[in-house]
């Protein structure tokens, strides 16, 4: 609760200085932000942690293709349902009642 508390304080807070800041202060800061981006510097670092981003996608990917769970992920069948529920335990569950 005292966490939702402070939330709720945060969102007025930022509400009432973001009014007295006002939509010229939002512009200049829109401005500053687009030419920041838009410096060559921060776009080749975005380039480049994009590029090993997609690689270290693709190495997990390759790597979890070459386990149990990749293969019953790849496999597009129900046994990787079955085998995780298995009937023993659905015969547990039943017992239990």
């Amino acid at each position: 609760m005292r966490g939702k508390l402070w939330f709720i304080g945060g969102l007025a807070a930022g509400f009432v200085l973001g009014a007295r800041a006002g939509r010229e202060r939002y512009e200049e800061l829109v401005r500053n932000a687009r030419k920041v981006w838009d410096h060559p510097t921060v776009q080749e670092a975005a380039g480049v942690a994009q590029a090993q981003a997609n690689r270290l996608y693709a190495e997990g990917k390759d790597r979890l293709a070459h386990t149990r769970v990749g293969e019953k992920l790849t496999s597009g069948t129900d046994d990787a349902v079955t085998a995780s529920t298995g009937p023993s335990s659905a015969h547990r569950n039943n017992s239990t009642i």
